[in-house]
């Protein structure tokens, strides 16, 4: 019998092709080709292949019911914050990060937990069930209810699914799954797009809450294509160095919830637990204050959390000083290093600049512009600033110093911790009563907080 010949098409300019090539013939775009499946005889698709056949008709918006979506708990808080709540039925959520971070860890403490109330399915295509079982065993978790399966085809994957029902199931990893209509490798573009699509499928029609798995480039962006990010509910990263204990899963898409929120984690013999106190692990307590070190309030979702800015300015022996940041965005580093020197009085055209983040988390907010700053002034002039100083606000390229949202909640944490002095923008001073015990100084410019100082 005749194998059935695949198609190609190139994803720029639409054209069909008999094989693949690595250049389009048409358009002369390069890595644009892909595998489009071919069904022939059994493998030819029902009507719901591609989505439901019933009609659909136009509805107003205002009839639509609006009750609140359904949710229950993964069993651990910080991944439910994550998440916006929990788990929703039916949603897809793709969790990616480096090789060794705690991937498969969580995800198989939670399923583990789950399955002690609800129907859930791992499926494994990159260990043995041999190695998942050693794993749960040595985490010390509960593996009397929860079902494996060890399985790379995505139709088999589905089929199982169908019988067991699962609540649950987790998908260990997209890059290693394939679809029998599709003749190229498990893990190329058109595989990992295909059985996502299934997959999602699945999810809709059974009410299946799916998590999967994704491997990571070396750049840090989840491999495959970008389409992949788009056609699932949440995408969650999972960031942190492998030789330190703490982890931080960062939600940036999520439809059931908010985004940028964090939950975090700490490695440990018997897996991964929660940190139900963030701003202790990236603070350093110091016997005394040191040079180059500022305290400030960061926000990421709905938790302000502590973190300790550092700064080391030293004279460079180069032809052009480096500006290193670990944790902060480079070029506002450049940024506010051109304001300190327009508006603060202070070149450092001669120095090599570095800024660090304490305890490895990333600030993308623009709240931390005036700690970095304070830090960096500090270490140039080699002069401590009070360790019982707390900073935020945002600067702008004139000097100004910007409100930052949710002002209140930070220095409500800054009080928990027994701060007892902040610098902050002028345009976040609290009402009256709302900030005992500590001492406020609101600031207008940049000059007004090196007066201050």
């Amino acid at each position: 019998m005749a194998k059935p010949q695949s198609q190609f098409q190139c994803r720029e300019c639409a054209v069909l092709l008999p094989k693949w090539a690595g250049q389009c013939p048409d358009c002369k775009s390069w890595n644009s080709i892909e595998e489009l499946p071919v069904f022939t005889g059994n493998n030819k698709p029902g009507a719901n292949w591609y989505g439901s056949s019933s009609a659909s008709s136009t509805v107003i918006l205002a009839d639509i019911p609006t009750s609140d979506t359904p949710r229950f708990s993964s069993k651990i808080v910080e991944l439910d914050r994550v998440l916006g709540g929990g788990l929703v039925p039916g949603s897809v959520v793709l969790l990616g990060g480096d090789p060794g971070i705690g991937k498969s860890t969580i995800l198989l403490q939670c399923l583990t937990m789950v399955s002690e109330n609800q129907s859930a399915l791992y499926v494994t295509g990159e260990e043995s069930p041999h190695q998942v079982s050693m794993r749960a065993q040595r985490l010390g978790l509960p593996n009397q209810k929860l079902k494996l399966l060890s399985s790379t085809c995505v139709e088999e994957i589905i089929s199982e699914a169908a019988n067991n029902k699962p609540a649950v199931m987790v998908i260990d990893s997209i890059q290693t799954i394939f679809t029998n209509s599709l003749q190229s490798a498990p893990g190329s573009v058109s595989q990992i797009r295909e059985s996502t699509a299934m997959l999602v499928r699945l999810a809709k029609q059974k009410n299946i809450a799916i998590f999967l798995v994704g491997h990571v480039t070396k750049e840090g962006h989840l491999a495959g294509p970008r389409v992949l990010e788009h056609m699932v509910d949440t995408v969650l990263y999972f960031e942190g160095d492998s030789s330190t204990r703490y982890r931080v899963i960062r939600a940036v898409k999520n439809r059931f919830g908010a985004v940028n929120e964090l939950g975090i984690f700490a490695m440990t013999d018997e897996g991964l637990k929660q940190v139900s106190n963030p701003s202790a692990i990236f603070l350093t307590h110091h016997d005394k204050p040191v040079a180059g070190s500022i305290i400030m309030v960061s926000r990421e979702g709905t938790r302000p959390f502590l973190v300790e800015i550092q700064a080391l300015v030293t004279e460079s022996h180069a032809g052009h000083p480096r500006r290193i940041s670990v944790g902060l965005e480079s070029n506002r580093l450049a940024m506010l290093l051109a304001i300190l020197q327009r508006h603060g009085g202070i070149p450092l055209y001669d120095q090599d600049v570095f800024v660090n983040a304490v305890g490895g988390v990333r600030i993308a907010e623009t709240g931390a512009d005036l700690a970095v700053i304070l830090a960096i002034l500090s270490s140039y002039r080699d002069r401590p600033v009070s360790n019982r100083l707390l900073v935020f606000g945002e600067v702008g390229l004139s000097g100004e110093i910007r409100p930052v949202p949710n002002g209140e909640e930070r220095l409500r944490e800054a009080i928990k911790h027994g701060f007892e002095t902040a610098i902050i923008p002028k345009a976040n001073l609290p009402k009256k009563g709302s900030a005992k015990n500590l001492r406020l100084i609101p600031v207008n410019h940049l000059a007004d907080t090196l007066d201050a100082l």
